[in-house]
């Protein structure tokens, strides 16, 4: 298969980031940097992970501050740049997959694939059907799969989006100790082939150590 359609292509991502978020009572200031390839987020339930992945996605306006990611300023409050979350080109990855139940395997992978135009198109998608080991699912639905293979298919939907970077919300959260032993070395290859830059938000400081060791804590 042919596994990446651009070359030189590098998995570095120069993330800058600070914003203010306030809604309710709840009040977010946070400022990070970092040109890992990987980033984890991790903070205890309520710190603000899940808003910061938001923010980062364009799915809310932070009041202050701003948002880089490699040479694209996605949002600055200064400036009054707010780039349409359509126009980031972010993966995401949440918790408990978030398939579409009345479409088959292949119809999940194919969502974010046929909605970009042949050419911005980075991978093949058969590529990603090995590599995530799907080809024996691709007519199920998604009913009958495991939660591991829910993931696969959710993490092979957001990588054929051909995303500048893959947001992951705590994907392994939903599974047991064995679901994920069964799905880190994918992200593992996804980190060491593919090359796409990840910020993995979790609650578990052990799994996200097996990816990178740029962690940003939220107090």
């Amino acid at each position: 298969f042919t596994a990446i359609k651009r070359k030189n292509r590098v998995n570095v991502m120069h993330f800058d980031f600070k914003i203010t978020l306030k809604f309710n009572k709840f009040n977010l200031n946070q400022q990070f940097k970092s040109d890992e390839s990987v980033v984890g987020l991790f903070g205890h339930s309520g710190s603000g992970k899940t808003s910061i992945l938001n923010a980062i996605a364009g799915l809310r306006t932070p009041q202050q501050g701003w948002i880089k990611v490699n040479q694209d300023t996605w949002f600055d409050h200064e400036t009054k740049i707010n780039i349409p979350t359509q126009k980031r080109r972010v993966g995401l990855v949440f918790q408990d997959a978030q398939l579409f139940p009345h479409k088959n395997v292949m119809g999940n992978l194919k969502f974010g694939y046929n909605r970009i135009d042949v050419e911005r198109r980075q991978f093949e998608l058969d590529y990603i059907v090995e590599l995530l080991k799907l080809s024996h699912l691709l007519d199920r639905m998604p009913i009958h799969l495991s939660g591991g293979e829910k993931q696969r298919v959710a993490l092979g939907r957001a990588i054929l989006y051909s995303p500048n970077i893959l947001l992951l919300d705590e994907p392994l959260s939903a599974l047991d100790a064995e679901h994920k032993a069964e799905i880190i070395p994918f992200f593992q290859q996804i980190k060491n082939e593919i090359k796409i830059p990840m910020l993995y938000v979790t609650h578990d400081i052990e799994e996200v150590k097996l990816l990178t060791d740029s962690i940003w804590h939220l107090s």
